[in-house]
């Protein structure tokens, strides 16, 4: 785990913006089992790149683990550098789906970002990735399109 450099950091470094160098992993040590990691990330922030407004979030990641598995602490890093960084609410769960699965190739990882809202709406993109040419392909294409068959009501947020 030596190659680990964020993980037990005195010294961390807060990226000022998008920053997916930051992004480490490590050995999954069940590569034979498929399971599902999760993480929550309810502080989200990324800023609007027409008026440079914060925007704000919750954040579910999950993916099933290959080879490769994400360490946290750099992807809390990786995460908070969106924090001065211009892009819609779209365009970052695409970043972030596709910088994770470049990181990893996992055989299959979902971002799915609830925005609050502004100007009295909230959007929440859903983005997703299987395998190509395995199961998990087909895994993502039904949770794709079954993802939000009942939506939650929005009322705290």
């Amino acid at each position: 785990m030596s190659h680990l450099t964020q993980l037990g950091s005195k010294g961390t470094e807060y990226p000022t913006d998008y920053a997916p160098s930051v992004l480490e992993t490590f050995d999954n040590q069940h590569p034979d089992n498929d399971y599902f990691v999760k993480f929550n990330c309810p502080e989200f922030t990324s800023l609007c790149p027409i008026t440079a407004q914060p925007d704000f979030a919750t954040i579910y990641i999950s993916y099933v683990p290959n080879l490769k598995m994400v360490e946290s602490k750099s992807l809390k890093l990786y995460l908070f550098s969106f924090r001065n960084h211009g892009d819609f609410h779209e365009d970052c769960m695409n970043k972030i789906m596709k910088d994770l699965v470049a990181l990893m190739q996992p055989k299959y990882l979902e971002v799915w970002g609830k925005f609050t809202p502004r100007g009295g709406i909230s959007i929440d993109p859903y983005v997703n990735y299987g395998e190509k040419n395995t199961p998990w392909e087909q895994v993502a294409w039904e949770r794709l399109t079954q993802h939000d068959l009942y939506p939650e009501k929005v009322a705290n947020r």
